[in-house]
């Protein structure tokens, strides 16, 4: 046999040796040797992640409740503040002109409330001369000594006396009363504006805008700055339903931002949302986190924490098979392959928590899994 002869030769062997070796394969449908893993039980523990940008807790907008003239703005943008600190004040010059006015008119009502008082004290005093004129008439009328003419004069004169007392009674009592009332509501509602010249800050925080510059105007409609509570901030993500059910609040993470350097920061999930985001099952949830100085709002972070299953059958991951709707397992038995229907909770790389479906020390294949079908006899 010359040198090509041979060459062709060696290449038909070849040929007819991969496909004895392709028919093989195929005939591993049955009676094959299958790897197989014995189920255990044990908790998946797995870790869930949360990504998202940190976000001041609170931030407020401070509006001024007077328009005026800005006179003094102590703060500015990176200022640190305090709840109830000044960081503006508007000027009030109308105002003391206007409180000046109101103090005389409250001065006036009191010296007509005076003289009212006076003139009650001086019908009074007519009054009780009246009444007994009278009565000394009505004596001499019986002893016929005076006329009838004379007692109806008194008479007239004693119901001139009652009108005259009912009258600056009345009298003090409006000055005293409505009067001075509204002269002293008015002393009230310019204080009550002088003192919201002084504008102060509402939370402690850090001033991140300030719309306003000493001197300008300022209009109740305008916010002058923004105040954010910067030393809690809030790590804003999303979690898909499954991960939901095994969190809580108050539940701790750990926290990285990117690019940091460090063991991280704890933070606590501070809020589960309700409702789903807009788009498929996913739930916002917010992580309080306290800051140390070095985050800044509108940085990217990462949170994370470990959660563990209930205890229960553990299926290796490889042994899992799916038909359709159904998930399934094939349990080795005396040689063949019986197929078992799962329902499975949480995962991890490995293994899958078993609902129902299998027992502990059950025998799962773990290779081959795609060819089995129930009933299929497989080797030992």
């Amino acid at each position: 046999m010359n040198k090509r002869s041979r060459k062709y030769a060696a290449a038909a062997i070849a040929a007819i040796a991969l496909v004895l070796a392709g028919c093989t394969a195929k005939s591993g449908a049955t009676g094959a040797a299958f790897r197989t893993e014995a189920v255990d039980r044990g908790r998946i523990v797995r870790e869930i992640t949360i990504t998202g940008v940190l976000a001041p807790n609170k931030t407020v907008n401070v509006y001024p409740k007077l328009s005026g003239l800005v006179k003094e703005l102590p703060v500015d943008v990176g200022d640190r503040v305090t709840a109830g600190q000044l960081v503006a004040r508007i000027d009030v010059k109308e105002l003391a002109a206007q409180m000046g006015v109101a103090d005389a008119s409250i001065a006036a009502v009191r010296d007509q409330a005076a003289q009212a008082k006076v003139a009650i004290q001086t019908a009074q005093i007519n009054l009780d001369l009246a009444q007994k004129d009278y009565h000394r008439n009505s004596a001499l009328f019986k002893s016929k000594v005076v006329t009838q003419s004379q007692i109806d004069d008194a008479k007239a004169k004693l119901d001139l006396a009652k009108a005259a007392l009912d009258n600056a009674q009345r009298q003090y009592q409006t000055v005293s009363g409505s009067s001075l009332g509204q002269a002293e509501a008015q002393v009230n509602l310019i204080k009550v504006q002088i003192s919201n010249s002084e504008i102060v800050s509402p939370i402690t925080g850090t001033v991140t805008n300030r719309n306003i510059n000493l001197g300008e105007l300022c209009a109740s409609s305008a916010p002058l700055m923004t105040i954010a509570d910067t030393m809690n901030l809030r790590l804003h993500g999303t979690l898909s339903q499954t991960d939901l059910l095994v969190i809580k609040e108050n539940d701790k993470v750990r926290v990285s931002v990117d690019g940091m350097a460090g063991p991280g920061y704890e933070g606590v999930i501070a809020q589960i949302g309700p409702v789903a985001a807009a788009t498929g099952q996913y739930f916002p949830v917010e992580i309080r986190v306290t800051n140390d100085g070095r985050l800044l709002a509108g940085m990217t972070a990462k949170a994370s924490l470990s959660v563990s299953s209930t205890e229960g059958p553990l299926v290796p991951l490889a042994a899992i098979k799916q038909l359709g709707a159904d998930t399934v397992a094939f349990v080795i038995e005396n040689g063949r392959a019986s197929e078992r229907k799962l329902a499975l909770g949480s995962r991890d790389a490995a293994h899958a928590l078993v609902l129902s479906g299998l027992a502990q020390g059950d025998l799962v294949a773990t290779s081959g899994v795609a060819a089995l079908q129930d009933g299929a006899e497989v080797g030992r």
